[in-house]
């Protein structure tokens, strides 16, 4: 991490202390997953499934940490200081997601008693290496190692390390504000109190609208027929009991986004004067978040450890459940109907072998990731955002439709992915003004000369363990060269200049 205006020097050994302590709890929970005495006839299904003998609570908060990665750590407290407080408007879209998994699509999954979800359908400051290599290494081995058992028991103590990151910055930064009710004050002042917000113009970031609908429907296809989220609820004793651990999802969903938005206002309060993106003390959005941590516990070591613990137990926790959810649709779709006569025994050496192999790729991929210019999540979540809506299209054709055939689906499949990808190269080539987005005005009346340059060595370290949600101070010299070039076809893409929610 960076310096803060030349009075703090980047991590002592208490920050790294901390850090390390998570990442060694997270591994001890692995093997102790591991080492505990297995039943003689375990297979396959249950390194991936847990023997679906898990409790609802602990799976719950497992669903609830595999999409609590380092971007919302990061991101959301940085949406809620440009937009306000009506980005909780998220915790609906949640809420009603979990209602239609829990009763539509998890008694499908469940009483199928499959591990893939393809089954069911088959038409569809802290050096960057060293951090990269010790979260890439440690996740990998403890979910070889243990399975689903230690993924979801890891992610247990992932999302209460989370809890507690948010808790420390919320009371810390009230405190030096000046308490509840004048972070709310400034906050009000401010145009942070929006919960007013019905317009149903698509170009704006966050209202009523996109949080609610096209939030519910993005959860939706996370949740609904996700294979990594599948996997954990179906890892549940019973279907009563998968159902409850959805609910206890979406308490700890609702408390992660409100105590990261609620950080996001804390932070817009102590920063009422002097916003540190418009003075050009940080560099892009996702970095608000860092700065603040370093600059209130400039004086108090070990808690910049905690949040770094906070962020990364994010990526851990959502790293676990892709390697997992990986090798478990490789066993079952691809090879275990070609090795029906190959023992239980080697069946579960080798699902560890997908697991230990899609590791290293997982690392190989983010090390070679880190010589590319541009945001790799961005460019992730895009993806994400393009093909998320049609394969849930087609699921709910094979799931709920039984006239559906194969020709419907592809059809389907491939319509609903070339007017995703239209909206997502379009909404990328012409963004929409901040204007328009509906970021709130911020002040810098009161800012003094020192900042963080964007070519001083403190910044790119403070880079290194941030997640670039938004490219667009990369990307803006780019687009108006492209648009001054392509003013012909405005026609075509002003339709596409919509928010990513929707």
């Amino acid at each position: 991490l960076a310096a803060v205006d030349g009075n703090q020097t980047g991590f002592v050994l208490a920050d790294y202390a901390v850090f390390s302590a998570m990442l060694l709890i997270s591994m001890a929970i692995g093997l102790f997953q591991a080492l505990k005495k297995k039943p003689r006839d375990a297979t396959a299904e249950d390194f991936f499934t847990g023997g679906r003998s898990l409790p609802a609570v602990p799976v719950g908060l497992s669903l609830c940490a595999s999409f609590m990665s380092a971007v919302q750590v990061l991101g959301v407290p940085a949406e809620a200081f440009r937009y306000g407080f009506k980005f909780l408007y998220m915790c609906l879209g949640q809420s009603i997601n979990s209602l239609l998994t829990a009763y539509l699509f998890l008694p499908v999954f469940y009483r199928l008693r499959i591990t893939s979800t393809n089954q069911v359908i088959m038409t569809t400051g802290l050096n960057m290496w060293v951090s990269l290599f010790s979260t890439g290494i440690i996740c990998t081995l403890y979910t070889t190692l243990g399975g689903m058992k230690a993924v979801i028991w890891t992610d247990v103590f992932q999302i209460l390390v989370m809890l507690s990151g948010f808790v420390a910055i919320f009371i810390h930064g009230t405190v030096l504000v000046g308490g509840p009710a004048r972070v709310l004050e400034i906050a009000n002042n401010g145009s942070r109190v929006n919960f007013d917000n019905f317009s149903v113009d698509p170009r704006q970031r966050y209202t009523f609208w996109s949080l609610s609908v096209g939030g519910t429907l993005v959860w939706l296809s996370m949740y609904g027929v996700n294979q990594a989220q599948v996997q954990r609820y179906i890892s549940c004793r019973t279907e009563r009991e998968a159902q409850w651990a959805l609910f206890v999802n979406q308490v700890g969903l609702c408390l992660i986004v409100s105590s990261a938005g609620t950080c996001g206002i804390v932070m817009f309060a102590y920063y009422i004067s002097c916003d540190p993106l418009k003075s050009g003390k940080i560099t892009a959005p996702d970095l608000y978040m860092p700065y603040f941590v370093l600059d209130i516990f400039r004086s108090h070591p070990g808690f910049p450890g905690l949040f770094l613990a906070c962020a990364y137990s994010g990526t851990l926790s959502t790293a676990s459940t892709s390697i997992n959810a990986m090798a478990a649709v490789t066993m079952e779709d691809l090879l275990q109907p070609r090795l029906h006569r190959m023992p239980q025994k080697k069946l579960v050496l080798l699902s560890k072998s997908l697991s230990f192999l899609y590791g290293a790729a997982c690392i190989t991929v983010a090390a070679l990731s880190s010589f590319l210019d541009w945001g790799v999540l961005q460019g992730s979540f895009t993806v994400m955002g393009v093909v998320s809506g049609p394969i849930l299209g087609v699921f709910i054709l094979g799931m709920f439709v039984p006239m559906t055939n194969r020709m419907g689906a592809f059809s389907g499949l491939f319509v609903g992915f070339c007017v995703s990808l239209w909206l997502a190269i379009g909404s990328t080539l012409y963004p929409p003004s901040e204007k328009t987005m509906g970021v709130l005005p911020s002040f810098t009346e009161d800012c003094g000369s020192t900042n963080i340059s964007g070519n001083s060595r403190p910044s790119q370290d403070l880079h290194s363990i941030s997640t670039k949600l938004h490219p667009d101070n990369e990307w803006s010299v780019s687009i108006k060269v492209y648009r001054s070039q392509k003013k012909y076809m405005h026609f075509v893409f002003d339709f596409t200049v919509i928010t990513s929610v929707w």
